[in-house]
């Protein structure tokens, strides 16, 4: 929200010494977040006058149209005479009042103006635009073309208000009354400890039985709706330069008188407006659901269709408006065009001001992605009360800027309610704070909030129309708490005991991930959002509990509603995206928590905050959340070794991805089983299921191996990527982190080749297993280093696995043939449990 200091001066009477930054200060102190003071004009310097256009010479001969003006701009040249000016625009003609700088003036950006020579004529000066102003966008695209009225010699910058300050606030999701200059002044005014001059504070007449007929089907999604019309509007009005000038700072873009009238009362009040065209109205004005499958046109020309939860305003014909989201391109405001004497001008106009339910606007705007000011200060919590006084202050808007003429008809309907109240007990802040504030700073402060405060001990509070935000003594308290600062609350620092650090989870995850970095990998941090969509993009099985999923109530997108039960959707967004930056060799892991919906849905109770949760209150909650297990995954692309001058290099392969698996396993000190598998993303044939032995039974903790090509295909990413996913808990669980001492002998090691012939089918790891078991308790270590296939030799389907086996004992040198028994002895299981026979 952009507040011009200027117009928060009206409504607040600061000291004049006051700057831009002084409120800052003051407002980040009660707890808005103030992000930046820009200063316009701040490096603008005259002369900067309103001048008349005396004559317009065409000079022909160059690539783009130029004009050779005179400008008559009083005595403000110093010598009374006409300026001389050349100038490319062509929106102005003879007559016309123009903004004109003088030579010795700078202009925003630091650029100076001198008289100088240029396209053959002299130019004293130059004729602005906007932009060149640093006014923002008018809507004109060229030189700005002032009012008939406007005075010739006249000071531009006090005119067009050129110098002023702007605070850019950061308006947080549940303070949508601060998206409006009223309730800015107000928190200003406290801040201050000023008087706020109310600007909702208006004379309204009641409601009679002349106004527009409205019907509201669904006073639910609408319990206010405030109509009033306005008759003969003039169609040559435009709107005054001071109010132009309070949009553009706010950051808007002036349109039309009407419709800049309602986007101003908007701004000031935070009560979004709608104008429609009367003669385009056709019957009652109702407020529905729409029926599935209608369709409207909406202001921004995109037919939609829409969706039975969407509130809409009707006439006879049926939508003619998203409530709360944006009108109808069927009653738009029709702007006069001076080539067509007026016609199809807009001169009679029904104006709504009405309060939408926060929920029905928010889902409306992102289920059509639709987002505007309106939606925005809905979707936050608008004032339901300031409707009737927002619908009053654009009627005397538009009479006195217009000409037009306010029917007497007022149309009000009102839901039955009553304004919300809060019981809490008087010390509750000083609870909360930790601080003893007392009973009358405690209504004080809720006062100047806006509450009517009763009660000694116990304090009943009615919350003001314009705090929908405050629903319970927490937030009460919260009130109490930044206006009285938040800089004056004690800091204590925690007193853990002595010993303790990280837990022993934290530190394996540590070890993890310093282990992965080591390995070549980098860490990616994503976020937990996906879409259901990733599943089929994955090629997971229709019945896969990884498709159970857990979903937001209110996702920050539409597109994204759910909660990852893997951590690959996100890791390979990020390997496509850097590939897509011209990264090709791409090692990247995540650790993270996924998510894992329970069989029986709970709701979660509010936990104190005057106090530490008890065992049984955390114990609750997180029974009440879903299962959160820690996952490990990488993904891999391109070379995982450069080529150089110590060779051709080595692109990643699914080994690698096994081996990121093994150097996990290794750091939670967890025995990891590889076997031949197939699931969802990964290639049949390429890909290595998991397992670890738990209570005595084989459990599958991951995957890993070489992606499927149709997965690589539909996600947009490079060929051969691997990945790799583990379930850490399970890991953790099963793992020994006592650190082993490596075993030292003095003995000499015997070494034993041995080759084997077996199914191609057999898995290398199941004929490793045979020969570890048999080989006993001499075999130190087994290791792969041959994989050979030949049909002519071996046979058809068959395939020889090599192994060296390394005996040593701990006690004696082991004799050739204790360490050729332990071999044959290892080879005879293997043959028993695998069918291998010794090569050769």
């Amino acid at each position: 929200m952009r507040v011009p200091l200027s117009w928060l001066r009206e409504y607040v009477d600061l000291p004049a010494t006051e700057t831009g930054r002084d409120v800052q200060a003051k407002l980040i102190s009660a707890g808005l977040e103030v992000e930046t003071v820009e200063h316009l004009g701040a490096d603008l310097k005259g002369p900067l006058v309103v001048g008349q256009v005396l004559t317009i010479e065409e000079l022909e001969g160059f690539k783009k149209p130029i004009r050779f003006c005179t400008v008559d701009v009083g005595r403000a040249n110093g010598t009374g005479e006409p300026q001389e000016i050349v100038c490319g625009a062509r929106n102005f003609s003879v007559g016309d009042k123009v903004v004109v700088v003088l030579p010795g003036a700078t202009l925003p950006g630091g650029f100076s103006i001198s008289a100088r020579k240029t396209y053959g004529k002299v130019s004293h000066g130059m004729i602005c635009s906007s932009d060149e102003l640093g006014m923002g966008d008018d809507g004109s695209h060229g030189i700005i073309v002032l009012p008939p009225e406007t005075e010739v010699g006249k000071d531009a910058v006090e005119l067009l208000e050129l110098v002023d300050e702007v605070l850019d606030i950061a308006v947080t999701a549940n303070r949508g009354d601060c998206l409006s200059i009223r309730g800015v002044a107000r928190e200003t005014a406290i801040a201050y400890g000023l008087p706020l001059r109310d600007p909702a504070l208006l004379d309204v007449p009641g409601p009679n039985a002349f106004g527009y007929p409205v019907k509201v089907s669904d006073p639910a999604g609408c319990d206010r709706f405030t109509a009033r019309t306005v008759t003969g509007l003039s169609p040559e009005a435009r709107s005054p330069i001071w109010l132009q000038r309070r949009l553009q700072k706010v950051g808007m873009r002036p349109i039309s008188l009407a419709v800049d009238v309602t986007n101003y009362v908007m701004m000031e009040l935070g009560q979004p407006l709608h104008a429609y065209d009367r003669h385009q109205v056709q019957g009652a004005i109702g407020v529905r659901r729409a029926q599935e499958g209608e369709k409207i046109v909406t202001l921004d020309g995109v037919e939609r269709k829409l969706h039975a939860e969407d509130l809409v305003i009707t006439d006879d014909r049926g939508p003619i408006g998203l409530a709360g989201v944006m009108g109808g391109a069927d009653t738009e405001i029709a702007d006069h065009d001076p080539s067509e004497e007026g016609a199809g001008a807009t001169t009679d106009v029904i104006i709504e001001a009405a309060h939408f339910d926060q929920v029905s606007v928010a889902r409306t705007a992102r289920r059509h992605k639709l987002s505007s000011e309106a939606s925005r200060r809905f979707e936050r919590g608008v004032d339901p009360q300031a409707a009737a006084a927002a619908a009053q202050r654009t009627v005397d808007l538009l009479v006195l800027l217009a000409g037009g003429t306010a029917e007497a008809g007022v149309t009000e309907v009102v839901a039955p309610g009553a304004p919300h109240t809060v019981t809490m007990a008087a010390d509750h802040p000083d609870k909360v704070a930790g601080v003893t504030y007392g009973r009358e700073t405690v209504v004080r402060r809720l006062q100047e909030v806006g509450c009517d405060v009763y009660g000694q001990d116990e304090l009943i509070v009615t919350v003001p129309s314009w705090r929908p935000d405050l629903t319970d003594p927490n937030d009460l308290a919260e009130e109490v708490i930044r206006l009285e600062g938040y800089e004056n609350l004690p800091s204590t620092l925690p007193r853990p005991p002595a010993g303790r650090g990280l837990t022993a989870r934290q530190r394996l995850h540590r070890r993890i991930g310093r282990a992965l970095a080591g390995a070549g990998y980098v860490e990616a941090l994503n976020y937990p959002f996906v879409s259901e969509q990733v599943f089929d993009q994955l090629g997971l099985e229709a019945d896969d509990p990884a498709r159970r999923v857990v979903k937001l109530v209110n996702p920050l997108s539409d597109e994204e509603p759910a909660l990852r039960t893997s951590l690959l959707p996100g890791l390979l967004a990020a390997l496509r995206r850097n590939d897509g930056r011209g990264s090709h060799d791409l090692a990247l892991f995540e650790t993270g928590l996924v998510f894992q919906p329970r069989d029986a849905a709970r709701v979660a109770a509010n936990l104190p905050v005057d106090r530490r949760p008890s065992s049984d209150d955390i114990a609750a909650l997180n029974a009440a959340l879903p299962d959160q297990p820690r996952h490990v995954a990488v993904v891999l692309a391109g070379a995982r070794e450069q080529a150089g001058w110590w060779g051709k290099g080595r692109p990643a392969d699914w080994a690698d991805a096994v081996e990121a698996a093994r150097t996990v396993a290794r750091e939670a000190g967890a025995e990891l089983g590889i076997r031949k598998g197939q699931y969802g993303p990964w290639h049949p044939g390429r890909c290595a299921e998991l397992t670890v032995t738990v209570d005595g039974a084989e459990r599958v903790v991951g995957h890993a191996g070489e992606l499927h090509p149709r997965v690589l295909k539909t996600l947009g990413l490079p060929a051969r990527s691997c990945a790799m996913e583990l379930d850490l808990d399970v890991l953790e669980r099963v793992g020994d982190t006592v650190p082993q001492a490596p075993s030292i002998s003095t003995f000499p090691v015997a070494t034993q080749d041995v080759a084997l012939v077996v199914d191609a089918y057999v898995p290398a790891a199941d004929v490793e297993a045979a020969l570890r078991e048999g080989a006993g308790e001499l075999l130190e270590s087994i290791r792969l280093f041959d994989v050979y296939e030949n049909a002519e030799q071996l046979g058809e389907g068959r395939k020889s696995l090599a192994y060296a086996l390394r005996f040593r004992a701990n006690d004696r040198t082991l004799t050739v043939d204790e360490a050729s028994a332990a071999r044959e002895a290892a080879v005879a299981l293997a043959t028993d449990r695998t069918g291998a026979v010794l090569r050769g």
